[in-house]
């Protein structure tokens, strides 16, 4: 990977950094001012070799997300390196319905793996493009929450904006 632009921007549930390839492919995205947090999200060897500050096509996508336009994430493009179960797994997570959460059971049973419940969870943990693939949307069996890498707080927030 060549070149990248990163772009932060405010949300309500802080700010929201995306590092984007000349393609306009979202390689990494969360909820921080550091770009460098960001970019420690992409395996190392996808990392690109340069990064400049700009614009980026999602971020307009992540601000009508929070204007209400839940489905405005939908087509943004992303790219991240994995195995072919990773990204089957992150082609499904972005079929998750907006305010109907999947267990990570559910969400290894919709991967063709049902007793993969921990393969379900880790391809949730690698999602390097958070919020544009909404790994958010996978909880616990119980209903709780679960980890996200950008705190509970946040995905607690996305579940709201989302269940509405």
């Amino acid at each position: 990977m060549s070149t990248a632009t990163a772009q932060t921007i405010d949300t309500p549930d802080g700010p929201f950094t995306i590092v984007a390839d000349d393609q306009g492919r979202v390689l990494a995205s969360g909820w921080t001012a550091d770009v460098d947090i960001a970019i420690a999200r992409i395996p190392a060897a996808a990392r690109p070799a340069e990064l400049h500050e700009g614009r980026t096509d999602a971020a307009a996508a992540a601000l009508a997300y929070y204007s209400g336009d839940i489905s405005a994430i939908d087509g943004v493009p992303v790219w991240q390196p994995g195995t072919p179960m990773q990204h089957a797994g992150w082609d499904a997570l972005r079929t998750i319905v907006p305010g109907a959460p999947l267990s990570y059971t559910e969400f290894a049973a919709q991967l063709g793996a049902p007793r993969a419940v921990r393969a379900a969870a880790s391809i949730c943990a690698r999602n390097a493009p958070a919020l544009f693939v909404p790994c958010h949307r996978v909880l616990r069996g119980d209903g709780s929450l679960g980890g996200f890498a950008w705190g509970l707080e946040v995905k607690r927030s996305l579940l709201a904006r989302e269940a509405r």
